[in-house]
């Protein structure tokens, strides 16, 4: 019994929490022929950079008001559900942004995410594809 829990469970233990570390990185997209980045952080702040302008991360300014992004990651679903939260540090309002994802390999991500409360299914048309810089 026990030779089966190693050679079965712990490579199950092992792959999930190696699947979770992958999304820890910078990674560079064309969207609408703008390069970006998106940037995830092992204390779960994510942002997004274009431009030279960084929005998210644990502190940035928008509008002249203090704010913060973390991200959630469930790998539980197929495709993988990335949930932005943006929260105005003064008065704690925030908002989500719904996304999915999939890896095509450990440094390339398919990844689709919509701004308007409902979670995107598939990936066409506004799939960025990302690849890892860092």
């Amino acid at each position: 019994m026990k030779y089966l829990f190693t050679f079965f469970i712990i490579p199950l233990i092992l792959h999930t929490t190696s699947q979770k570390e992958t999304i820890v990185g910078k990674w560079v997209g064309e969207d609408q022929n703008q390069i970006g980045y998106l940037i995830f952080d092992n204390e779960g702040h994510a942002a997004f950079e274009i431009d030279g302008q960084v929005i998210g991360g644990k502190e940035f300014y928008m509008k002249g008001k203090k704010g913060k992004m973390t991200y959630t990651i469930n790998y539980n679903t197929t495709p993988i559900e990335v949930d932005f939260t943006l929260t105005k540090i003064e008065s704690g309002e925030s908002k989500k942004i719904l996304g999915i994802a999939e890896f095509t390999d450990k440094n390339t991500l398919n990844f689709n995410m919509a701004f308007d409360a409902a979670r995107p299914t598939t990936f066409g048309e506004d799939t960025m594809v990302l690849k890892r810089v860092q």
